[in-house]
């Protein structure tokens, strides 16, 4: 009976380990795939853009070559890693934000203010999906006066990451895209019960915030 027991204990834990390795396994392919979704409009919207500034010989082609080039090789090697200085985390969201003032014929407010530690790490590209949905749904709804606002703080061990944009009510879209839906779901794999996400919409206004524990 001893003996029985202890075999059964056995079979019992490998069960156990063999779960909890393919878990960890189905979660980093799922990872991967969600990472996979990430930003292919963007680039596909910005080299149309570079078309149409070649085309005219415009003096600022080269220097969208050169932006373009810096976020699709961060995407790419930076984005498979499990965590990445915040501080090109924040150059990734400046290189996109100078990107979409070059796009833009009408005057945008974008007001980027950090006061953190730049040393720390966090999972990658985990900010870009609001700073998207803030030109998408901000920006381009208005014909003038559109802004950005972004503060990115620290206090203790907690990130607090606040974007706010103004739009045109009537020009909202009311159809919902994956990169809410992505984002959501890479906090929960990555930074379970350590995070949470909230949107507010008032009189024309939306506001974005996201905290995650480190």
């Amino acid at each position: 009976f001893i003996v029985l027991f202890g075999f059964l204990i056995d079979v019992l834990v490998g069960h156990i380990k063999t779960t909890i390795q393919l878990k960890n396994e189905q979660t980093q392919a799922e990872l991967l795939h969600l990472r996979s979704q990430l930003n292919p409009h963007f680039f596909f919207n910005t080299l149309n853009n570079l078309y149409g500034l070649t085309l005219k010989n415009s003096k600022q082609a080269p220097e969208v070559i050169l932006k373009l080039s810096e976020m699709m090789r961060y995407t790419i090697y930076q984005g498979e890693k499990s965590s990445v200085s915040i501080k090109n985390e924040i150059t990734y969201l400046e290189n996109y934000i100078e990107l979409h003032k070059i796009r833009y014929r009408k005057s945008v407010l974008i007001d980027f203010n950090y006061t953190i530690d730049e040393t720390l790490s966090i999972a990658p590209l985990l900010f870009i999906n609001l700073l998207e949905n803030a030109f998408k749904h901000g920006v381009d709804t208005l014909e003038e006066d559109a802004f950005i606002k972004i503060n990115l703080t620290q206090e203790a061990e907690v990130l607090c990451f606040v974007i706010e944009n103004n739009f045109e009510e009537t020009m909202q879209n009311q159809t919902k895209g994956i990169g809410l839906t992505n984002l959501k779901r890479r906090l929960s794999l990555l930074y379970p019960r350590k995070h949470t996400l909230k949107f507010v919409r008032l009189n024309n206004i939306y506001n974005a915030t996201l905290k995650i524990s480190l």
